[in-house]
């Protein structure tokens, strides 16, 4: 079966050839694949050369196709990364539904190289090498055989230590459809699967605190997962359960999540670390950053300028700090609605600006939408629909700007968090190697899914710690 998704991984990491070129090769193999059934042996050329469909073609496309063949050949021989040494005492990890590697972003400077990656979606796979280009991407559904079985030759060529497994959550999610039917909640199996395959000497499995009151079906049997993972895996492992929030770990974020820690029998015992006794703030986060104006893009020029007559000078400021710090865009009554609320509080209690329709209806909807951040306490849980002031604990905390002719307060910040503060609320570092041309959406998106990884760091250094 041939590999498309990770050949193109694999073009754009060891090329200097276009996105839209390596679109092109993949497309001619694909073609020669169908001309002929790929195998990686010389006489495939020749075999090729004497389809009839093939030599219909005009000598150019011939030429784009044999080439495109010539370098599925070379990815299928020299793909793999030389095996590390593990002579330093640094630990290697496959990492499972990888996404783009939020979770790992501190690893490799704490001593975890993670040297394989797994994750189902081509677009986040590519990112992921491009922000971590010395790990071995295996892109597609672990559910597939032939992808499983990859993913455990390159485990056992690597000599993995750890597994950590943070599978999809949507299924179990509050903020999803609680579907106990949902087949991403089953993911768990292929996880213990690879585990019981690769006999890894630490696992970390990560979700929300649903996971542990999921039930899943396996051989027509309704079990509990906490149960299934202790059937399937207890003979091996020693298996510590917690339910955490991240706040407790200096991130400065509300995130309550499901931490399993696997220790194989006969390794020193992995346990999560204690507490931290001081809890990180928004204001600590992100207060010394200056007011911001949003960018209001329902309204003339002329108009936003008298709205927000520093917009271009605080705009400017901003982008010296961080190019992902921009304003975000939101439309005029949303803005107001938001100008005319206290931090810590929801348009919805104002008594005059709250919030309304286009036709001038009021919005009906829950009190922690239209809602401000507090500056006193970490940030609510960050979600994926992050960049709307109408979804949920997703605006600035702002602070009181002046008092109009009306007599009304006005609040800084009527807007949600840029990107950049986004990340300082997730705990991501400010020299974390994401491109700049990456699109702002899809990261917004990937942050709301991920976990913060500095309680990853935490977790991770107590095993490192441990052992030495």
């Amino acid at each position: 079966m041939i590999d498309l998704a990770n050949f193109r991984l694999w073009l754009l990491d060891t090329t200097q050839y276009s996105e839209r070129t390596v679109s092109n090769i993949v497309s001619r193999f694909k073609r020669a694949d169908g001309f002929v059934a790929w195998h990686n042996e010389p006489i495939y050329q020749f075999e090729l050369e004497q389809n009839d469909l093939f030599k219909g073609l005009s000598s150019t496309v011939r030429s784009q196709i044999k080439k495109a063949v010539k370098l599925y050949s070379e990815y299928e021989s020299h793909h793999t990364l030389p095996v590390r040494s593990d002579q330093t005492g640094r630990l290697n990890v496959l990492s499972l539904f990888a996404n783009i590697g939020v979770a790992e972003a501190y690893l490799e400077s704490i001593g975890f190289d993670v040297v394989v990656a797994n994750e189902l979606i081509e677009r986040r796979a590519a990112l992921y090498s491009k922000i971590y280009p010395k790990t071995k991407m295996i892109c597609g559904d672990i559910t597939s055989n032939n992808i499983k079985t990859k993913i455990i030759e390159s485990c056992k060529e690597k000599g993995i230590d750890i597994i950590m497994a943070t599978p999809p959550c949507q299924g179990m999610s509050t903020a999803g459809q609680q579907d106990s039917d949902d087949v991403r909640n089953k993911l768990i199996c292929e996880v213990v699967e690879v585990v019981k395959k690769v006999k890894p000497r630490y696992v970390f499995i990560e979700n929300v605190p649903l996971f542990y009151n999921t039930e899943i079906e396996v051989n027509g049997i309704k079990t509990l997962i906490p149960v299934y993972l202790k059937k399937e895996l207890q003979g091996n492992y020693h298996i510590n359960e917690y339910t955490i929030n991240t706040e407790n770990y200096s991130v400065p974020q509300t995130r309550e999540r499901a931490i399993i820690l696997m220790t194989l029998k006969g390794e020193p015992e992995w346990v999560l670390p204690d507490k931290d006794e001081q809890v990180v703030t928004m204001r600590d986060a992100i207060g010394d950053l200056p007011i911001l104006d949003p960018f209001v893009k329902d309204i003339s020029e002329e108009e936003r300028q008298k709205m927000f007559p520093l917009y271009k000078e605080r705009k400017e400021q901003a982008l010296m700090i961080s190019p992902w710090h921009k304003p975000p865009e939101h439309i005029k009554r949303q803005v107001i609605a938001m100008q005319h609320t206290a931090p810590g509080c929801t348009a919805f209690d104002n008594p005059v600006y709250f919030p309304v329709k286009e036709n001038g209806d009021p919005v009906k909807g829950y009190h922690n939408t239209y809602k401000r951040q507090n500056w006193d306490t970490p940030a609510y849980t960050v979600t994926m629909d992050n960049r709307k002031i109408s979804s949920q604990n997703n605006v600035h905390p702002g602070r009181v700007e002046y008092t109009n002719e009306k007599g009304e307060i006005i609040y800084s910040d009527a807007r949600t968090l840029t990107l950049y503060e986004l990340m300082k609320v997730m705990s991501l570092p400010d020299d974390w190697p994401v491109p700049l041309n990456t699109p702002e959406a899809f990261l917004r998106r990937i942050i709301g899914e991920g976990i913060p990884p500095l309680f990853v760091k935490k977790v991770f250094d107590k095993l490192k710690r441990g052992k030495d």
